[in-house]
């Protein structure tokens, strides 16, 4: 399908709305009617005097569809314009395709934090309801679950601190890539080569970070491993980046350190045993989902029973605060089989219960195949997901959103009181600085007024390693925030 915007430059946010009702296609965009004989979707706006006209039309299959209005001309800016050519295309679209996504307009990825703006500004909760249904067309059952995520995180946002910071560790490796993975990570089996050197250089750049810290007298709140899959590694070469991380860092004032042991068939006695004795305060296990076939069709190798091995594992190692990740609307997945999934997860009691929806992301293989998975019970396993965990004392405590997700759903992480991850809810409402080590890493540097700046890593472990030298010289991006 085209996309023609005629007379306005809104590409991201038209495309955005789109999406929301035709996820996985890749648009054409023109700025020309008369260049496309297809199928279309266009905006238009003209400028008179006095007042501001926008349209919205859409053509397909030879069903056309059109609807227009008006704004003074004398109060027009381009948020404005942008915001009201987006709803006139939403409401297009509603009628068109004959439904109403559940999250509305909203395209953004943070709508708690857009809560806790209103909340900052003085809106009350009946203002911030109204604003989320009747602005925004966001259903009651969303905006609650926003609202109840929003009133659980609230509390444990912390009061601006420019020098109070959390630091991000890359492992990039797993021990094959999942077909809905988008992630930058690399499977053992190709990369096995490279991890001695990118673990030697990784450790060069927490010495650096750590001289970061040291000398402008920052303060280390949070510590997360991510990935990838962290445990891919040897016990020995996690304990290395741990005790390099240990010796870098003062730790001494840290309110949590996750570790995301992930898969399964990657954890081990020794591998656990290194994270506790090195201090971590949270893991993940996770399975995604515990139907075998399941599992095999999305390339993830391991077994449930070797998830539910592992998690008694790392309780026999005392581990208190362990969440696990489950994935609704996974290819071949049913809600019957999602419905055990969850039930027997909650059975274990685990501390934290993360809920994804599928998202097909253009750089994951499900991608190419994304109008297969379009048509599935993901809406209704969200919605068992939402009222089964809030019902065996889980609370909603941060949530996101992605473009191409499954029934324009939302990944919600719940957990049990004092469980929740302080670092998920920083990273989500951007509320504090993120130091980030290795390929892949974003360093988000938030200043007191919010505002945000960015220093990236090289996406790839061969390039982090080959341009290492160069890449060290962005540090000083860092330095000058901190001046």
């Amino acid at each position: 399908m085209t996309i023609i915007l005629n007379n306005n430059t809104y590409k991201y946010e038209t495309e955005a709305t789109v999406k929301l009702f035709i996820p996985a296609v890749r648009f054409e965009f023109l700025s020309d009617e008369r260049n496309s004989d297809g199928d279309i979707i266009m905006t238009r706006i003209k400028h008179c005097r006095k007042n501001v006209y926008y349209y919205a039309y859409i053509r397909e299959n030879g069903r056309v569809m059109r609807s227009s209005c008006t704004a003074p001309a004398e109060s027009f800016d381009e948020k404005d314009g942008e915001f009201i050519i987006c709803r006139l295309l939403f409401l297009l679209l509603c009628r068109f395709y004959n439904t109403k996504p559940q999250w509305g307009l909203l395209t953004g990825i943070r709508p708690v934090r857009k809560i806790n703006v209103m909340l900052e500004n003085g809106m009350n909760e009946e203002q911030v309801r109204k604003e989320f249904t009747g602005k925004y067309f966001v259903s009651e059952k969303k905006t609650d679950i926003a609202w109840r995520t929003a009133m659980v995180q609230h509390p444990l946002l912390p009061e601006f601190d420019k020098k109070t910071v959390s630091i991000y560790i890359s492992i990039p490796f797993c021990p094959t890539r999942c077909s809905y993975c988008s992630f930058v990570s690399h499977s053992m089996d190709s990369a096995y080569k490279l991890i001695p050197d990118y673990l030697d250089y990784l450790c060069k750049e927490l010495e650096i970070l750590g001289e970061i810290v040291d000398e402008y007298g920052l303060k280390i709140d949070t510590v997360y491993y991510g990935g990838g899959t962290p445990t891919s590694i040897s016990a020995d070469e996690l304990g290395k980046i741990m005790r390099k991380t240990a010796e870098c860092f003062d730790l001494s004032q840290v309110r949590e350190y996750n570790v995301e042991a992930g898969r399964a068939d990657t954890i081990t006695e020794e591998k656990l045993a290194v994270i506790k004795e090195m201090g971590a305060t949270r893991i993940s296990v996770n399975p995604q989902t515990l139907n075998n076939d399941v599992l095999r069709v999305i390339g993830r190798k391991g077994t449930a029973e070797e998830v539910l091995e592992a998690f008694a594992l790392a309780r026999k190692l005392g581990f208190d605060n362990i969440n696990m990740d489950l994935i609704a609307g996974l290819p071949t997945d049913t809600f019957e089989s999602f419905r055990d999934t969850l039930d027997r997860i909650i059975a274990l009691d685990p501390d934290g219960i993360t809920v994804h929806a599928l998202t097909l992301k253009r750089s994951a293989g499900l991608y190419q195949t994304g109008h297969e998975n379009i048509s599935n019970p993901a809406t209704r396993m969200a919605d068992y997901a939402v009222s089964e965990l809030i019902a065996h004392g889980y609370d909603p405590y941060y949530m996101y959103r992605q473009k191409n997700t499954i029934d324009g759903l939302e990944n919600i992480g719940y957990a049990k009181p004092g469980k929740g991850s302080l670092y998920n809810i920083f990273i989500m409402d951007e509320t504090q600085t993120i130091l980030g080590a290795g390929c892949a890493a974003s360093t988000k540097l938030v200043d007191v007024n919010n505002s945000i700046s960015r220093v990236m890593n090289y996406k790839f472990p061969y390039e982090y390693i080959r341009r290492f030298d160069e890449l060290m010289k962005k540090k000083d991006e860092i330095r000058n925030f901190f001046e």
